[in-house]
This record gives C-alpha cells, sequence and structure tokens, in this order.
C-alpha cells in the first residue's frame, strides 16, 4: 500500500496551524491592557479633559488597565463614553501591543440660548449641549424663550449667517421675541434687525446686504434705528428720531 505523503503533510499542516492560532489567540487574550490613550479629534479637547474620559472607561468598578483583554466589553466602553453629553461620536478598540485607545469627537456648539436664569448651547446637530466648566466657546447669543421646537428653526438662522463673510462679522446677537419673531444686534451701528420668521431667509439677508452696501456708501446707515426684513421684496426702515432739534 502506497502512503500519501502529500496528503498526510498537509493535514499535519493544518493541525499546526490550528495549534499556533490557538495558542496565539489564547496568549493574546491573556495580556493585560498596559495603558489607555484617549485622543481627541484633531486634537480639540476644550470642553472635555483626559481625565474626563478616563473615568468613564470603567468596567466592574476599576479602571480597564491591568486587566486582561478577554474581560474587556468594548461595546460598554463606547456606551460610556457616547453617553457623555458634551461627545458627538467615540471610537474605542484594543491594539496589538495591549493598549486600550478612545477616540474622541466632541460636539460643536453653534449658539449659545439664555433664557431667564437658564443658558445652554444648541451644537452642529440642532440639539441641546450643556455649558462646560472647561471652556467657554465664543458663539452667537440667542436670547429668549427658546423651547426644543425652536432649536431647528435656530440652526438654519445661525448656520445662515455663519456662512456669509459679512454677516458673520456685522451680526453679534439674536433676539427671540415674545411673538416668536427673529431680531438681529448688530456689531456696527445700533439698529435693530428684524426678520420676522424664518421663512425666505436668503432672500431677506439678500436685500440687507443690498441695504447696507447702499446706506454705508452714503455714510446714512446711522439715522436708522431698526431695519424691518420681514416685508416681501421690501427692506423698511424707521429713522432715528432727533429730540430737541
Amino acid at each position: 500500500m502506497k502512503i500519501n505523503w502529500s496528503y498526510i503533510k498537509g493535514v499535519l499542516l493544518i493541525a499546526l496551524i490550528g495549534f499556533l492560532y490557538g495558542f496565539s489567540n489564547h496568549k493574546n487574550n491573556t495580556i493585560k491592557v498596559k495603558e489607555v490613550v484617549v485622543e481627541f479629534e484633531r486634537g480639540n479637547n476644550l470642553f472635555m479633559n483626559y481625565e474626563m474620559v478616563n473615568k468613564l472607561l470603567i468596567q466592574n468598578g476599576e479602571t480597564v488597565r491591568n486587566q486582561e483583554k478577554s474581560v474587556i466589553d468594548l461595546h460598554k466602553l463606547e456606551s460610556n463614553v457616547l453617553s457623555h453629553p458634551m461627545v458627538e461620536n467615540a471610537a474605542i478598540f484594543l491594539t496589538v501591543d495591549g493598549s486600550l485607545k478612545a477616540k474622541v469627537k466632541q460636539r460643536t456648539p453653534i449658539a449659545r440660548v439664555v433664557s431667564g436664569n437658564e443658558s445652554y448651547y444648541i451644537d452642529r446637530q440642532a440639539k441641546r449641549m450643556p455649558l462646560s466648566v472647561n471652556h467657554s466657546e465664543r458663539v452667537l447669543v440667542v436670547f429668549g424663550n427658546a423651547k426644543e421646537e425652536k432649536f431647528n428653526e435656530i440652526h438654519l438662522l445661525v448656520t445662515t449667517i455663519l456662512k456669509d463673510d459679512f454677516l458673520k462679522k456685522q451680526i453679534i446677537g439674536v433676539e427671540l421675541a415674545p411673538n416668536n419673531e427673529y431680531i438681529l444686534e448688530t456689531r456696527v451701528g445700533e439698529q435693530k434687525i428684524i426678520v420676522g420668521n424664518i421663512d425666505h431667509l436668503n432672500e431677506k439677508f439678500k436685500n440687507l446686504k443690498s441695504f447696507y452696501n447702499k446706506t454705508m456708501l452714503d455714510s446714512t446707515i446711522n439715522n436708522y434705528s431698526s431695519i424691518n426684513l420681514k416685508y416681501h421684496k421690501q427692506v423698511v426702515c424707521t429713522k432715528e428720531v432727533e429730540y430737541g432739534a
């Protein structure tokens, strides 16, 4: 009977590979987490610091450092980090050399709402975001009773302003009036810009910039106390009243 050495070699090779894989996998699982590395996206760690993230990387009441890789629940750790109100996204993973890495993307505020004694941010996803004890972001301030159903409107108004170089420099604040109309505060001059609702917003701002171009050219901008954009394709202004003239 002829022995099929090629077949035997193949079986032995498969068995050897299986043994080495199992041994390597067992050895890898017994490796302990040697360090925890926290990375903030683009190095931006303004609202949170490394210590705050480390406190979220806790398993069974203990830090994950020096725990075996096999017992680390990456999904739970990631959920812990994502539950923090300053976090927009996070990824937690283990490296081959035994490090646990946490990559964290913080939320980005675009406006700060001041309503009575309450103050908070609205982020770029039109969601409420708490203030931070670590950092105060310089953003447009919105005064008034901005309920959650108004967040999308405020987001649209603020992002439209921020996308325009002229408006971004000129508009320094937003007021949400009791009648739910928006009024803008300006950097140059003391005029109130009455936007009304956010319908036809791009057209309203186009008319506003045309008005500014004309009145700044002839130096008459300071003759007006208010600029009303509420009316379709019109800019209605109120002149400054001079007393004792």
